[in-house]
């Protein structure tokens, strides 16, 4: 393989068009090859830009699509629609040697050229994990510098992270993966031009077996931004509790005498027992960059921040859109 390997991303996307062209132009300037946007919903202001911009693609998931797929109608839960759409595009042969499964929220922020890193792993590897960080909202009372955003990181292994957790968020953390709201287990690429390959949502599979033994990008983070205000967390919050990423059944983070709760669970004991009111203090101690907050994660090295300059991206690469 040559010195620089060739990458793009893959998303199923139902977002606001500037969400949609944002997470575009960033991977775009990052140095990807290919965007590819599977449209959860009909969005025609995009589909003129993405159609526009020759590195990028999108396929429209109407009923014709499913049909073509040999369905009668399309997925039900989204987690299935995002995985046959990324494995829909891995088998189109998407002209990259890597190809990256990622949300309209999360945003690759590499330390070194991706491509770079991508062409330095093993032969072997067939899949490559990058691991999260999680937007905290800003603190009006003490806001970070112009165009920076925090981010919480979390400890890769199990036993510390929980330790850390449980100190750096006193209330919520036992029962919270790394103070996460969102996910830990990050996002992979993988390797394109292999038979059987098939992308999960945070995973690759080869012959319907999990690839377990993943390389790993440690110069690049995954900026995802679940809870990027309380706004943003409070109008999405009702269908993740039903559906999505707080849905029942989700296991609880580890504890030793298993005392911890599910974040359905976590959530609705606080609706029950003290409505909005409850779910603002958990978010205020989860997720907003207060100065204390900052400086608990500091003391275990777990506070970043980054520039992502979004909207100057977006004007480079989409001129044309308003």
């Amino acid at each position: 393989m040559s010195q620089e390997a060739t990458w793009g991303v893959v998303a199923t996307v139902k977002a606001p068009t500037r969400d949609i062209l944002d997470f575009a132009a960033h991977h775009l300037d990052l140095g990807a090859h290919r965007v590819c946007i599977y449209l959860d919903a009909q969005d025609d202001a995009a589909q003129v830009a993405l159609r526009g911009h020759p590195k990028c693609r999108f396929v429209v998931c109407d009923a014709a699509y499913w049909a073509r797929r040999g369905r009668k109608e399309r997925p039900a839960q989204h987690q299935q629609r995002q995985s046959v759409n990324a494995t829909h595009c891995l088998n189109r042969r998407p002209a990259v040697d890597w190809l990256a499964h990622l949300d309209v929220d999360e945003f690759l922020w590499p330390a070194t050229p991706i491509g770079q890193q991508l062409a330095a792993l093993p032969a072997s590897a067939v899949s490559a994990h990058v691991r999260p960080v999680e937007a905290l909202a800003p603190d009006p009372r003490d806001p970070p510098p112009p165009g920076v955003q925090w981010f919480k990181a979390c400890a890769r292994l199990r036993e510390r992270r929980r330790e850390e957790t449980e100190t750096i968020y006193p209330t919520f953390g036992p029962h919270l993966n790394g103070g996460f709201v969102s996910h830990v287990a990050g996002k992979v690429f993988v390797r394109t031009g292999i038979a059987g390959l098939s992308l999960r949502i945070h995973n690759a599979y080869r012959n319907g077996i999990r690839d377990d033994l993943p390389g790993s990008l440690p110069g690049t983070w995954l900026c995802h931004f679940h809870a990027a205000s309380w706004e943003h967390w409070r109008a999405r919050y009702r269908y993740r509790l039903r559906q999505g990423s707080y849905r029942p059944g989700l296991k609880p983070p580890p504890l030793p005498d298993d005392g911890a709760l599910t974040m359905h669970d976590l959530f609705r004991r606080l609706e029950t027992e003290g409505g909005d009111a409850a779910l603002r203090r958990f978010f205020a101690e989860v997720c907003i960059a207060t100065p204390e907050l900052r400086a608990r994660l500091s003391a275990y090295g777990r506070l970043h921040a980054m520039a992502l300059d979004l909207g100057t991206k977006r004007a480079r690469h989409f001129p044309d859109y308003g």
